[in-house]
């Protein structure tokens, strides 16, 4: 992608214009991407069901992208079991198959500009790593250096807590793109519910 050129032959690049990175082209790509088995979002909407309309559909959503007029739903938040931990929980957050759509392509966006800029040291969310590149890397580090303690730290709720104020801040240091950056506040006031119960906000 140019937009990950770009980012990584300058780093102190501001990128202004993104909203043309949702084209129908992208969009078809994502949705070819997305799990068709995935839990449904409160629309009911599988990606089969979206898929027999589908040029029809994304020829929709770009339009209403490019007009201002895609809103993204609350998200539907059910409790999982939590790996390794008897008894305890954690949310997890299934949205409608459209805004999935517009979500996958956000996060192509940031990843081509951001990862760029990040420590070859930091494994977590990244594409073509995980955790066995982190653990080829401790050990070489212990190996190659001596070390005297090793500090293991868990963050309870990280992205449930995240000060959206400090993280768009971060964003905007980056992309000043005014319709992006829009798009990107809808999404983190969309809010979530839970059975009747709804958590949030629109923009």
């Amino acid at each position: 992608m140019r937009i990950s050129e770009l980012s990584t032959g300058d780093h102190k690049l501001i990128f202004k214009q993104l909203m043309h990175h949702f084209d129908v082209d992208s969009l078809l790509r994502c949705y070819q991407q997305l799990n068709g088995k995935a839990a449904v979002g409160s629309d009911g909407i599988t990606k089969e069901k979206y898929g027999e309309n589908l040029k029809e559909n994304i020829h929709n959503l770009v339009g209403r992208l490019k007009q201002m007029a895609y809103k993204p739903n609350a998200v539907r938040q059910v409790m999982i079991p939590k790996e390794g931990k008897r008894g305890a929980t954690r949310p997890l957050g299934i949205g409608n198959f459209e805004d999935k759509l517009v979500q996958k392509r956000m996060q192509e966006i940031l990843e081509t500009i951001f990862d760029p800029l990040f420590l070859s040291s930091s494994f977590g969310f990244r594409r073509g790593l995980g955790c066995h590149d982190a653990i080829r890397a401790l050990r070489n580090h212990l190996h190659d250096r001596p070390v005297n303690k090793v500090i293991d730290l868990e963050l309870s709720n990280y992205f449930g807590t995240i000060n959206h104020a400090k993280l768009m801040a971060m964003i905007e240091t980056k992309i000043q793109a005014k319709r992006f950056i829009r798009y990107l506040k809808r999404m983190l006031k969309a809010g979530t519910f839970s059975g009747v119960t709804f958590l949030g906000s629109s923009l």
